[in-house]
């Protein structure tokens, strides 16, 4: 009988030869230069390269260790030349690194363990395996996710700077605003899943991989379609801005009706699996607010955002709250109906007078 002790150091030898091949792939070499090396390479201080290799978010080498690659020495280059050539201050560069480093790890991983999942399900394999053909196949996956990666990111610029033009060219003439008041009119948001856990108590890795790929990818889709765009998920809850408090109704009502329909776990998975059919993931809570809001960090902060939260917290199920004053501002608009609510004590904001948003019937 064949000894498994003893394929162990074959396999564990194969296992780093692709890592080696990975490194060489994607790194653009081997790792041949130290912290000292690129340092000097780049006429930057040794500290200017741990502090911008810490705050990329990966593990801190020692300073002589051969750690580093070519494509490692040309990034530390870029980022010196945004201080030196650029003009651009220590901390904006590390702000920008560390909301590179922050992105691309999560962006990495969810798009790795999606690849381990497509393996898995498509050849049946179990964890380990699947994660092991990954591994096989990632350097050859690589360039096209790199490209899309690039085309997706300069497309996100092309988009923010014709919101900006388009929000600022006529109105934002300095001095429009309150002194001290937050700098972005925004309409900011809430879809919370009901009753999550016990929805999804007893589903296996599989199932609730699906079942929350469903609600974000249905709320990603509303969110896009009626003009708003997604700041981030939070577990169970997705977070929504749009520039206009019209576009946050429309948000708004459309992740209200679009997930508000019960899902009969049991039918869907009999019907072929969690993943088809996205209407009906989940009845949502949904609050937003029209207010003024800080951007910064990939995330919108503000009083409008801790407000919106508060109603969502207290709306029925598939149903939108708002406040008065964001009510006051769509009272004009046909398209919706604004019902005031009893009164309400919110944790940490005092009295509120919620108002149920409803689409005009018809």
């Amino acid at each position: 009988m064949p000894d498994p002790a003893a394929d162990a150091p074959e396999e564990h030898a194969a296992l780093a030869s692709t890592v080696e091949e990975i490194d060489a792939a994607l790194l653009g070499g081997t790792r041949r230069y130290t912290a000292r090396d690129l340092a000097a390479r780049a006429d930057i201080s040794l500290d200017f390269v741990q502090t911008f290799w810490s705050t990329l978010g990966l593990p801190h080498p020692d300073p002589d260790d051969d750690y580093f690659s070519e494509n490692d020495a040309d990034a530390i280059g870029r980022a010196a030349s945004l201080v030196r050539d650029h003009g651009l201050d220590l901390r904006t560069v590390l702000t920008v690194t560390r909301a590179l480093g922050h992105t691309s790890d999560r962006l990495a991983l969810w798009q790795v363990e999606a690849l381990v999942e497509d393996m898995s399900s498509r050849y049946e394999l179990d964890d380990t395996t699947a994660r092991l053909l990954v591994l096989d196949r990632l350097a050859d996956l690589a360039p096209v996710l790199e490209a899309q990666l690039v085309h997706s990111y300069r497309r996100q610029l092309a988009a923010i700077a014709g919101r900006y033009a388009a929000e600022f060219g006529d109105l934002g003439r300095p001095g429009d605003d309150e002194p001290g008041a937050l700098p972005l009119a925004r309409a900011v948001g809430f879809a919370d899943m009901v009753s999550f856990t016990r929805r999804t108590a007893g589903l296996g890795s599989t199932d609730l991989s699906a079942f929350v790929q469903r609600f974000e990818a249905e709320a990603r889709d509303v969110v896009t379609a009626a003009g708003g765009r997604v700041v981030k998920t939070i577990g169970d809850a997705v977070l929504f801005v749009a520039d206009t408090p019209q576009t946050g109704a429309l948000v708004a009502l459309g992740l209200a009706d679009a997930l508000g329909r019960e899902l009969d776990v049991s039918s869907a998975q009999a019907a072929g699996g969690l993943a088809e059919g996205a209407r009906g993931v989940t009845p949502v809570r949904v609050g937003f607010v029209w207010g003024r809001v800080l951007s910064r960090f990939g995330d919108v902060f503000g009083p409008s955002v801790n407000l919106a939260a508060r109603l969502t917290d207290i709306a029925e199920p598939s149903t939108v709250l708002v406040d008065q004053g964001t009510a006051a501002v769509l009272a004009s608009d046909a398209r919706f109906v604004c019902e005031e609510q009893p009164v309400r004590e919110l944790q940490g904001l005092g009295t509120v007078t919620p108002v149920r948003l409803r689409a005009t019937p018809g």
